[in-house]
């Protein structure tokens, strides 16, 4: 009798052994899980799919890099698989940065999503190994993040936020055609900004129009800054630069009452204090850098060999309406809403 009561012991073991992973499995794989919590996590799931672990450092939270990051979430859930996100918000420091990346590294994450050169720096500092991909970095090999924008080798690709800044800065010429100089403000120590200014340069040394340069490195020192611009520029430019975007309003406040022109690299920076600009979707550079990661997660496609991805789409002529009659200026190919 006890040899039956042990055989059918051993028998009860077994089956649960059998059932309970079966069970387990089909538990996490229901479709249309969605989670939340203060510090960002989201996830989405389909049946049947491995779930993978997606770590996101952001710089800092403005209209752009937010805009990156739901693109990313869209393009994720279009895509069905299964994943789950920490998304971490660096609050504009770059030491908080690495210090993010570092947990992600040893969270044993499938892949860091970085969003912005600073995040996708300390991102590439902290692991050689991981998969990274970057948005809103504006020329990732500049930035010395990949070997070259059509090859990246290493660990790293992603999508670029390198606006129009040729069309901007003819923009800004034709909503001040008299102008003699114009301000160039940014902070020198982001690499984004630099190579923008750059380019800046370019296109009004090949208009005949003079400029000066103006720069923070910190939200301190903005408002001292701009307020030394005036009365020495005839308008100002500012590049996708995070910190300038942070500072939008203290720059709105200063500029349009002294009727002074701004425009800026992306459609969030016109509407929190700018005047017009020729602007791209965020999302939409965040949504390829989903596909990117779906490349990479599901399919094993090497990151390496994925080219940094280029905003293609149309340009839309974004337009601060109010700061636009402070200052008296009609912008040429804007039709003010009725």
């Amino acid at each position: 009798m006890n040899t039956l009561k042990k055989l059918l012991a051993l028998l009860l073991v077994l089956s649960l052994a059998i059932v309970l992973p079966a069970c387990s499995s089909s538990d996490s794989g229901d479709a249309g899980e969605a989670s939340g919590d203060a510090a960002g996590d989201a996830s989405g799931e389909t049946s049947g799919d491995a779930k993978f672990k997606i770590g996101v450092i952001q710089l800092t939270a403005h209209t752009a890099l937010d805009a990156a990051y739901n693109g990313f979430v869209k393009g994720l859930d279009d895509s069905g698989i299964a994943y789950e996100i920490d998304h971490q918000d660096a609050a504009g420091e770059q030491t908080l940065c690495s210090t993010i990346a570092t947990k992600f590294v040893n969270d044993k994450v499938d892949l860091i999503l970085a969003i912005a050169t600073p995040a996708a720096q300390a991102a590439a500092q902290a692991t050689g190994e991981i998969p990274i991909l970057v948005t809103a970095v504006t020329d990732p090999a500049f930035a010395g993040l990949v070997a070259s924008n059509e090859a990246p080798g290493g660990n790293i690709s992603g999508t670029s936020d390198m606006n129009p800044v040729a069309d901007q800065i003819g923009l800004l010429l034709e909503i001040v055609p008299e102008a003699k100089t114009i301000g160039l403000l940014y902070n020198a120590g982001e690499d984004n900004s630099r190579l923008q200014v750059e380019i800046a340069k370019e296109a009004l040394d090949a208009a005949g129009v003079g400029y000066e340069e103006f720069t923070a490195s910190d939200t301190s020192q903005v408002q001292s800054v701009v307020q030394s611009m005036v009365g020495k520029v005839d308008g100002v430019y500012i590049p996708t630069d995070n910190l300038m975007a942070d500072t939008m309003a203290t720059i709105g406040m200063i500029c349009t009452p002294a009727k002074i022109p701004v425009v800026a690299g992306e459609g969030g920076m016109v509407l929190n204090g700018g005047l017009a600009t020729y602007a791209f979707s965020y999302e939409t550079i965040g949504y390829r850098a989903a596909e990117q990661a779906v490349q990479v997660l599901r399919d094993g496609v090497d990151v390496g060999s994925i080219p940094i991805g280029f905003y293609d789409g149309e340009l839309e002529l974004v337009v601060n309406e109010q700061n636009a009659k402070e200052i008296g200026l009609e912008i040429p190919g804007y039709t003010p809403a009725a």
